[in-house]
């Protein structure tokens, strides 16, 4: 497998999983608004090529043929199989940037908010229905052509729950239809990254991606333990999704060996 990288610090610390089993890699820069990779990558097999780093990516791996490349998901929302299992998924309001003022009322609800296709525009977080407003407002004041790739766009697709209290939360990496590693993200408030994970939080992780084959050859998935029990929080571009404490060697092993298999 041929490595490209882009240089952040998640990706350094790839580097050095990358080093320590003999892999080799390359470092490349990406020209704003062009996607072009500085150095142009040579490459020897675009079926054997994978890339790290920011999730806008994509469009160059898709350009050029290559794969896995990077690893674009469907969006989780929409894979029925998970449906029972997500979190507030039953209570979910779906709408585009553009129907956020006549939808949403101003009345002071907080909603947990985030773009349905993994697409890194907004990260998940909890606004009031006032600033959802003025955020959307501010966004389609803009014409669609001054509108950076990478941002909110008229069109963009939103998920609006409520907020449920999250006990623990984490992240966990699959490669081949198996968890290979896992880190623990969140305890309550405090953000804290261990390499750990309750018994009953990986074996419920496992039955997740077990009961949907096929989503995708790799990719990430985040669960949670709620008062109500544990959760699918949402799936992630495993190319461009913080890395926390996971064991990098052992991940970084078992996506070598997609050019393989």
């Amino acid at each position: 497998m041929q490595w490209l990288l882009q240089d952040f610090d998640d990706t350094r610390k790839l580097a050095e999983a990358l080093d320590r089993l003999g892999i080799s890699y390359t470092w490349h820069k990406v020209v704003p608004f062009v996607g072009e990779l500085i150095p142009e990558p040579v490459v020897a097999d675009p079926g054997a090529v994978v890339m790290f780093g920011a999730y806008s990516l994509w469009r160059y791996a898709e350009a050029k043929a290559y794969r896995p490349g990077m690893l674009k998901l469907r969006p989780f929302v929409q894979e029925e199989a998970w449906h029972p299992y997500l979190l507030n998924g039953a209570d979910a309001l779906f709408m585009t940037l553009r129907d956020v003022p006549a939808r949403l009322a101003d009345d002071g609800t907080e909603w947990f908010l985030r773009p349905v296709d993994d697409s890194k525009e907004e990260p998940g977080n909890v606004k009031t229905a006032g600033e959802i407003i003025r955020m959307a407002e501010r966004v389609l004041v803009l014409d669609e052509d001054e509108i950076p790739s990478g941002s909110l766009r008229h069109d963009t697709l939103l998920m609006l729950t409520k907020p449920v209290r999250i006990l623990r939360e984490w992240r966990l990496w699959v490669v081949q239809g198996r968890v290979v590693t896992y880190s623990l993200y969140k305890d309550g408030s405090r953000v804290i990254h261990r390499h750990e994970i309750d018994e009953d939080a990986l074996a419920f992780a496992q039955r997740m991606v077990d009961i949907n084959p096929g989503y995708s050859p790799a990719y990430v998935v985040d669960i949670c333990r709620t008062e109500e029990g544990l959760k699918l929080l949402e799936t992630n571009c495993i190319n461009a999704a913080g890395f926390y404490a996971a064991d990098l060697r052992k991940l970084a092993a078992d996506i070598d060996g997609l050019a393989r298999d």
